[in-house]
């Protein structure tokens, strides 16, 4: 005889009412959930002092702030109308209600959300990590920089503006070679007053492919100064490698990293650089020790740079890399080629906060308040790289459920803000278990697929007036360099 079914039970009318509505909180709950592990908590901001007549707690101010630089629309105001809905719906009421006191809150208390929410965002990386925070040992942090396009108002133009455009080195050496088509050129094309521009100078980890730090700045700020002041301010990981372009040279710059106890850096160079060499021909060689000690520093008594020189071919080019550290043994020629070939995902990074996060052109018209909004929308950008990391790297808690050879280069940024729309579109929906939150941020990566064709832009002709770099110039030491070098070591034994 065949077992007959047994019919389910029935359940009454409340029962698939709280059913129903569980389900519908499920996505509203995974939201505030992640909201809570990066931003909510409580002891983030307990030792800091708030005007007495603030509506808003700084937590739920912050999380408001990330919600409104997750949001597609054109406009900031629009942008922060969707935000007060969406935390309506979390159940977060101790925010900003106008938009006015939203920026001036943002604005006024920069200097304490900045180092609060960095440090704090800086150890959930390294604790999500895990086996990907380091590679052969070294913490690898990138650094470049690049600019974003802001409203032509007076404000903006007054703050970003670089007073003497147009009167630069480079800008002469275009005007020379373009010296007979000028006029026909102007003709076609009549040249425009400078637009404002804010600078940002980014750090990025090579390994997790993650903002780490970053400053901001009117359109002739120097990338280098950043990144010294960066180095002045905040505190790195030991045994951590920065990793730059042919921009980032000079003794300044590198002292100050060479100073810094556990840290070194590996630098692109060209003939912008002149080094000493104290004994053989380095450049013969393709890789020795040589000494960065311009005249002003030696003649006031400031210590040499020893550093090794390199040449290594990344793809077609030779080019020359210089670093602090000395010994082959902890940097070989190969993961020289390696890490600056790594360095590149932080153009990559720039073109998801442009194109992805549609932050190229920025929306408001007042400075303090440009600012806020990049700011804002590079830390936004970061937190929900954190998110998806966070649900795709395997950990010890999700054990064979996780792709153990996963490389964080997998993860779409683009995929990760559509999941994330999405979920604050639906916080009142129903969703299957395949619509979860989580379960859609672990599956935000990038399509693998072999190319058939060739997607390489024929379109894009090459720059005539781009300078090429060049070899470094590596001179041998006259007598008299010998001779400072041979006081300076007997100085530093006494």
């Amino acid at each position: 005889m065949s077992r007959r079914r047994q019919p389910k039970p029935k359940l009454s009318s409340r029962k698939k009412r709280q059913q129903r509505e569980l389900a519908r909180r499920k996505n509203r709950a995974m939201l505030f959930e992640l909201l809570q592990w990066f931003v909510l908590v409580q002891e983030l901001f307990a030792k800091d002092t708030f005007h007495g007549n603030t509506k808003w707690k700084p937590e739920e101010l912050a999380a408001q702030a990330v919600i409104w630089s997750w949001q597609e629309t054109k406009n900031v105001t629009d942008a922060f109308d969707q935000t007060l809905e969406i935390c309506r719906d979390l159940g977060l009421r101790r925010v900003a209600h106008t938009y006015p006191s939203f920026m001036n809150g943002l604005h006024r208390y920069t200097e304490i959300f900045s180092p609060r929410l960095r440090t704090h965002y800086q150890a959930m990386a390294e604790e999500v990590g895990g086996q990907y925070f380091r590679t052969r040992g070294w913490v690898l942090i990138g650094f470049d920089g690049s600019r974003a396009t802001a409203p032509r108002t007076v404000s903006n133009e007054e703050a970003f503006c670089a007073p003497g455009y147009g009167h630069g080195k480079r800008a002469k050496y275009g005007k020379k070679k373009s010296k007979g088509l000028r006029r026909q050129r102007n003709q076609q094309n009549p040249p425009q007053p400078q637009a404002p521009q804010a600078w940002i100078t980014l750090m990025w980890h090579m390994g997790l492919r993650l903002p780490w730090t970053w400053r901001l700045g009117p359109s002739n700020s120097s990338e280098r100064d950043h990144v010294k002041e960066m180095l002045k301010e905040e505190k790195f990981p030991e045994n951590t490698l920065f990793c730059g372009d042919a921009g980032f040279t000079g003794y300044p710059l590198w002292s100050a990293i060479a100073a810094a106890r556990n840290m070194d850096f590996l630098v692109r160079v060209g003939a912008n650089v002149d080094l000493l060499s104290e004994h053989a021909d380095v450049k013969t060689k393709g890789d020795g020790i040589v000494l960065c000690w311009p005249k002003g520093q030696m003649n006031s008594g400031a210590p040499p740079l020893r550093l090794r020189l390199v040449q290594v071919k990344v793809g077609k080019t030779k080019m020359w890399m210089l670093t602090s550290v000395l010994a082959p043994t902890r940097l070989s020629k190969k993961q020289i080629i390696r890490f600056y070939k790594m360095r590149w995902g932080i153009e990559v990074e720039f073109r998801g906060l442009k194109q992805t996060i549609d932050k190229h052109t920025l929306r408001s018209r007042n400075s303090d308040r440009l600012l806020v909004e990049l700011d804002w929308s590079i830390r936004g950008m970061a937190y929900a790289e954190l998110l998806a990391l966070r649900e795709q790297i395997p950990s010890p808690r999700t054990a064979g459920k996780r792709d153990k050879n996963y490389d964080p280069r997998d993860r779409s940024l683009a995929n990760t803000m559509r999941v994330l729309r999405k979920s604050m579109r639906n916080l009142d929906r129903k969703c299957s278990p395949e619509d979860e939150l989580f379960c859609q941020l672990s599956q935000a990566r990038v399509q693998r697929y072999r190319n058939r064709t060739d997607k390489k832009a024929r379109y894009r002709p090459k720059n005539p007036d781009k300078k090429p770099l060049g070899d470094p110039t590596v001179r041998r030491m006259t007598a008299e360099e010998r001779e400072k070098l041979r006081q300076y070591q007997q100085r530093l034994a006494a």
